[in-house]
């Protein structure tokens, strides 16, 4: 399709440069007025290689602290402007009057001056690749091939919101349990380095020989009163050796096989990268990106390695001309009633419906899971915090009882 450069006169009558894609400059002219923008001059550019195409900003400072429920909230406020006829910069000039945010406002102004200066939304967007996924900015590319800016802008909203409120019902669910972890682990550690060595020092002057639990406790809190710092440091020393590890291609291929072997846990992490897959490739396609892009896309978005490697083989298969469902079969990582269904969607020919349908259900799967799973951890964990307290007081009491047996 033809691209062509022009001068308009917004709303506000405010002077405006950009591109458009057209049949015809009289195509480009409608176009134009019908998104209330009013052309003065078009000019075809038959050098697409002319086109300026402006360098990403760094994400790194006050372009960093974006939060998703700020571009969740931006993007719905977008979507209702567009909707309602305002000019794309007008309605992002009306936002940054809104935004708190003072790093999403910088931002927001960037992309807003560089459409002014003639890029496209999508590749204003793309210039904040650390903010806007690649999901976000070919699904708004899409949009503005098709004309349905706002219609994407609003899935956009959809997506986002419903991924933040899967974060944070699983947040909510594993709070209380690390929470726990954390407090019991303290409490012990404070216990054998400081308590325990106080009272124990009590059977040192003592002529008689110890139950052995009490000489194993004793023992232990010997080290913890000894070595304390060493252990901190070497618990430091081993995440950072582990995080080190998992950045490593091998390292977070290791950890990503190891994560889906995990019982119950491992379940868990296929169900929630396959509900983001399905969620994903179904807005996609929905919005007229064509199959191979929008696998080339969901890919990236699995945080799994060998989830990604078996939709980038399936993605290969999809182009000699197999269909997404055998494809995906191949790997056995995707479970096999999201394999039916995608079979079920591709014979019927309503596959980006089924999809959806499948990131309903797996979300629902998950959240149910983890709900399942922390009222089990719960007294799990309460039972043996409570075997190690009773094993201390019991190490503790035994030579007691012993003495006042010999006292009697």
């Amino acid at each position: 399709m033809p691209v062509f450069e022009y001068t308009a006169l917004d709303i506000k009558g405010k002077t405006i440069s950009g591109i458009i894609n057209a049949d015809s400059p009289r195509a480009a002219r409608q176009k134009l007025r019908a998104s209330r923008t009013f052309p003065v001059s078009i000019k075809e550019v038959h050098d697409t290689a002319t086109i300026k195409t402006p360098r990403p900003f760094s994400t790194v400072g006050p372009f960093a602290r974006v939060r998703p429920y700020e571009i969740s909230i931006m993007t719905k406020q977008l979507a209702t402007l567009v909707g309602a006829g305002l000019p794309l910069v007008s309605a992002i000039d009306a936002l940054i009057s809104q935004i708190r945010s003072q790093a999403f406002k910088k931002m927001l102004a960037k992309i807003k001056d560089s459409i002014v200066e003639g890029n496209t939304f999508a590749g204003s967007l793309a210039l904040f690749p650390g903010t806007f996924s690649s999901l976000y900015v070919n699904m708004v590319k899409a949009g503005e091939t098709s004309g349905a800016l706002e219609i994407v802008l609003e899935r956009l909203a959809d997506i986002t919101e419903k991924q933040q409120a899967l974060k944070n019902r699983i947040r909510a669910a594993m709070a209380y349990p690390i929470l726990m972890s954390l407090i019991g682990v303290l409490v012990l550690f404070l216990l054998l380095t400081f308590i325990v060595p106080n009272i124990t020092s009590i059977f040192s002057d003592m002529n008689q020989t110890l139950p052995a639990p009490t000489l194993f406790l004793i023992k232990i809190s010997d080290i913890f009163k000894t070595y304390w710092w060493l252990i901190l440091i070497f618990m430091g020393g081993f995440l950072f050796a582990l995080n080190s590890i998992r950045k490593t291609v091998k390292g977070g291929y290791f950890f990503d096989k190891i994560k889906l072997l995990f019982p119950r846990f491992g379940l868990l992490a296929k169900k929630i990268a396959v509900a983001r897959f399905a969620r994903t490739l179904g807005s996609l396609l929905e919005n007229g990106v064509s199959m191979l892009p929008a696998l080339e896309i969901v890919k990236n978005i699995t945080d799994n390695k060998l989830i990604a490697d078996a939709i980038e083989e399936a993605s290969r298969e999809v182009g000699k001309g197999q269909a997404l469902g055998p494809a995906l079969a191949k790997s056995k990582i995707f479970p096999d009633l999201s394999i039916q269904m995608i079979q079920v969607g591709e014979q019927s020919g309503k596959l980006e419906d089924m999809l959806n349908k499948i990131a309903d259900i797996f979300e629902n799967e998950v959240e149910n899971s983890i709900m399942s799973m922390t009222s089990i951890l719960e007294p799990v964990m309460i039972l043996i915090m409570a075997v190690i307290v009773g094993f201390i007081v019991l190490s503790i009491c035994l030579p007691i009882f012993e003495m006042s047996t010999l006292i009697r």
